[in-house]
């Protein structure tokens, strides 16, 4: 709110400036416009009438404008600003990959009910997953509705759109058994990421939390580790970008106690990195110094990495078992496929079969709701589900 030069409230967007004369801004678009008047009534009215007529000729230009060239508006104008930076380039690509491919040429006045839901019938055909439909259709949906509050639509035709009724497989989580653990520490032993393997699975942080982990966020006088921030790595208009970030969520911040033989790995990573980097001197890749865990050449360890190191100690498993099942004269038990967030998961089944609560479990992995954590336990199974029923006991005990 304004002033008068006596104090007294004006209105929005209007004061009283120095020399007597009254001033009101306001903006269109994202430009900001300023009119002035000697007489507040006639300021008041003269920005309305403004105000008006250049909302008026912004939403008729608009109306010439396709749905891509909208959303590209809206986009950097309203939804940009609120994301975090890992967040953008993904969420604009699902739009690109579904409304946007199919009927972004379009121009938005022009765009029915019908438009929408054929375009909800195609994604289905083409075997896109309900729950990523939904999610395209809510932004799409966010798009539109701004368009009508800019008075470029009188409609929002992404309302009452039925999504297709496809029961959706709930892909099981993978973890590994205690002995499928065993097997691939010991493998990692030989290798040069032993120690950044043996933290994934000491402490349930997710891939970036590690490749983003700093020497400072270390402490190892008090024993434990301080999660504050995340690597990121992903292509944006073609450019491999690479950037640390915030974490997933607020509850992402957290510190994790020292467990198992995490001071030793870390004692161990020190060692490594220091020599490391003296041996390459210029040579030393890494963007960002500091960083815990590293390459053989010091750049950082990003999900590709990662993901590339642990399929080869995962082929590594499967070659040495296939050798050993032909000289015993059986057939080779085949380890499962595996990827970084499986570890996470693994860190998760591990507290739960040493009885942590799930409270603690639910801050040590950073889950932003304790239902997260509960919904972790529910795909455990087998011998641990089991193991779970049995200590129910009878009723009479």
């Amino acid at each position: 709110m304004g002033k008068s030069l006596s104090g007294k409230e004006l209105g929005k967007g209007i004061r009283q400036r120095a020399n007597g004369k009254y001033e009101a801004r306001y903006s269109v678009g994202g430009k900001s416009y300023s009119i002035y008047s000697d007489n507040l009534r006639e300021l008041k009215a003269k920005l309305e009438f403004e105000s008006a007529k250049a909302n008026s000729n912004l939403a008729v230009a608009y109306k010439n404008y396709t749905l891509n060239e909208w959303f590209e508006e809206w986009f950097e104008t309203y939804k940009k600003k609120g994301l975090k930076i890992s967040s953008v380039a993904p969420m604009r690509r699902k739009y690109t990959n579904s409304f946007g491919r199919i009927i972004g040429r379009k121009k938005i006045a022009d765009i029915t009910n019908m438009d929408i839901q054929r375009v909800v019938n195609q994604l289905s055909e083409e075997g896109k997953a309900k729950s990523t439909i939904r999610d395209c259709l809510g932004r799409t949906r966010e798009c539109f509705e701004s368009a009508k509050n800019n008075n470029i639509i009188a409609v929002n035709p992404c309302i009452e759109i039925i999504l297709p009724r496809v029961a959706e497989k709930k892909e099981e989580r993978r973890f590994l058994t205690t002995e499928e653990q065993k097997t691939f520490l010991s493998v990692a032993e030989e290798k040069w990421y032993k120690e950044m393997f043996y933290i994934m699975f000491l402490t349930g942080m997710r891939v970036g939390e590690v490749g983003g982990l700093m020497w400072e966020d270390v402490d190892f006088k008090k024993k434990e580790i301080h999660v504050k921030r995340s690597l990121m790595c992903q292509y944006e208009k073609g450019v491999k970008t690479l950037r640390l970030t915030e974490p997933k969520t607020l509850n992402a911040y957290r510190t994790i106690p020292f467990m198992g033989e995490a001071e030793e790995m870390f004692l161990s990573q020190k060692e490594k990195y220091d020599r490391l980097k003296l041996e390459l001197g210029d040579r030393w890749r890494s963007e960002y110094d500091g960083l815990v865990f590293c390459t053989t050449l010091g750049s950082e360890c990003t999900r590709h990495i990662v993901e590339k190191e642990i399929k080869k100690i995962v082929k590594e498993i499967n070659e040495r078992e296939r050798i050993e099942a032909l000289y015993e004269h059986r057939n080779p038990e085949i380890f499962e496929d595996l990827y970084p967030h499986a570890i996470r998961h693994t860190f998760c089944s591990r507290c739960y079969e040493r009885g942590i609560d799930v409270k603690v479990t639910q801050k040590l992995m950073g889950h932003s709701s304790i239902g997260i954590t509960l919904d972790y336990y529910t795909h455990l199974g087998g011998k641990q589900f089991n193991d779970a029923v049995e200590k129910f006991g009878n009723m009479n005990e």
